[in-house]
């Protein structure tokens, strides 16, 4: 998990996507006990009224009933940017949720127009500072006056966007859960600071955490020596480098094995060098990590995922769907960490307005590409053996993030790093057994063979 980062939001787009509540395969408590005698089975306390939709408008999102539906517009040319290799993640969705029916059951049609014109989209998108301050999950990181001053920079727009950002999922999860989430606003004494949001042992969600950065001053040496060593230029003045990172970053672990964990993060990074001059570059990603297959919710989160980059190039889902695939690689086990989504990184083109538009969209996709899914195997019930399988595909989880993830080794190579921040995408709860190995034909081996062999889905 990458922990700076940098996600923003299309103030004027609205997407609907709705999650309707039906019966699992497994069916009731009951039937799971009748197919599995030697099994305790688990019944999740919470039950949610069907027909429910994800309804996101703005920085909000909220519970509509049946009949009511959101179209809004999204703009910007269509081009490709050029990627380098990956780039190093920073310390701790206008999306377009289009066209798809998995199953009539479970998914409905998501919907929204594509265009308005730029004028119109940038006055909505920025707004008045202080009246989306009064929306977020706390007081942003920069004081309200110097954002009102700075309101046209890319700076004070990103650290708006990924407040929002914030803010929406964080009361989407909390409507889900019926918990509430800590707000823990911290500061960094070499420049700038954060606000993590943490739920742990909610009704629907064992950890969920949802984390902004807003972090200055100057690079290590150790950073900067991963920067270059991804091909990077960087050419500081008396040997230092001045940078500014900034981004939101989310993982949650839900306690139902029928329930995936997924993965979000977008961030800007930006570094001074000597003759003032600024290198500026965009990464992130959304990626899914179920405990058990299902191809109706692989196929919606991978549709909802590439409808958001066709907006901007057709080819951008295609590589990026690729990349991630590589990126969240577990190399001494041989298996991917999940399913995938979609990964970018050190993305500086084809211009910064351009770049940041196709970062909106990705960002727009976090409510309603998973949402409909929660919404769909909330009241599941589960046996004590997939609680198990849970535990140790969570135990790959950490694995991944503590020696492959280089979001956590910046971090905590960044001096005044939030060490709990940075650690928050870690499950409460995993477990590591010796030599295991899933019996074949059982839908836990189903679950390994797609982690060996990845797919496509759309």
């Amino acid at each position: 998990m990458a922990t700076i980062l940098f996600c923003s939001v299309n103030r004027t787009a609205r997407t609907v996507a709705r999650g309707c509540l039906t019966s699992h395969s497994k069916g009731p408590a009951s039937a799971g006990a009748s197919h599995l005698p030697l099994s305790s089975t688990h019944n999740p306390s919470p039950t949610l009224l069907p027909g429910r939709r994800w309804f996101s408008r703005g920085s909000s999102v909220r519970f509509m009933s049946h009949g009511t539906a959101g179209r809004a517009a999204a703009g910007g040319r269509t081009r490709r940017g050029a990627l380098a290799l990956c780039g190093a993640a920073a310390v701790t969705a206008a999306a377009a949720v289009a066209g798809f029916v998995a199953n009539a059951h479970h998914f409905q049609r998501a919907e929204m127009a594509m265009k308005i014109s730029p004028t119109v989209e940038e006055k909505e998108q920025e707004g008045d500072i202080l009246e989306r301050c009064r929306r977020f999950m706390s007081p942003p990181v920069t004081e309200i006056s110097v954002l009102q001053e700075t309101r046209g920079e890319m700076r004070t727009r990103m650290e708006m966007l990924i407040m929002e950002t914030q803010a929406e999922f964080c009361r989407a999860l909390q409507e889900v859960d019926g918990g509430t989430f800590k707000v823990d606003q911290w500061q960094r004494k070499e420049g700038g600071g954060g606000i993590s949001c943490v739920m742990q042992d909610g009704k629907v969600f064992e950890k969920a955490g949802v984390n902004v950065s807003v972090v200055s001053g100057y690079l290590t040496e150790e950073a900067a020596k991963q920067m270059r060593s991804r091909g990077k230029v960087l050419k500081g003045k008396d040997g230092k480098l001045p940078f500014c990172a900034m981004g939101v970053s989310s993982v949650i672990h839900p306690k139902n094995p029928h329930i995936p964990t997924v993965h979000f993060n977008y961030r800007y990074f930006e570094i001074e060098e000597e003759d003032g001059s600024k290198q500026w570059w965009f990464g992130g990603g959304t990626d899914l990590t179920p405990i058990y297959i299902d191809k109706e919710d692989a196929i919606h989160f991978h549709k909802t995922l590439k409808d958001a980059c066709d907006k901007h190039h057709p080819q951008y889902y295609p590589d990026f769907k690729k990349w991630c695939d590589r990126y969240f690689y577990i190399r001494h086990r041989g298996e991917t960490r999940g399913i995938g989504g979609i990964f970018f990184d050190d993305l500086d083109s084809p211009s910064q307005e351009e770049a940041f538009n196709f970062v909106k969209s990705c960002a727009r996709t976090v409510v309603p590409c998973y949402l409909p899914i929660v919404d769909k195997h909330i009241n599941d019930s589960f046996t004590d053996e997939e609680k198990d399988w849970q535990q140790v595909r969570r135990g790959r989880y950490v694995e991944f993030n503590l020696v492959y993830d280089r979001g956590v080794k910046f971090g905590l190579a960044t001096p005044g790093s939030r060490i709990e921040s940075i650690l928050m995408s870690l499950p409460l709860t995993a477990r590591w057994e010796y030599m295991h190995e899933p019996a074949k034909g059982t839908q836990e081996a189903e679950m390994l063979e797609v982690l060996r062999n990845p797919k496509e889905w759309v």
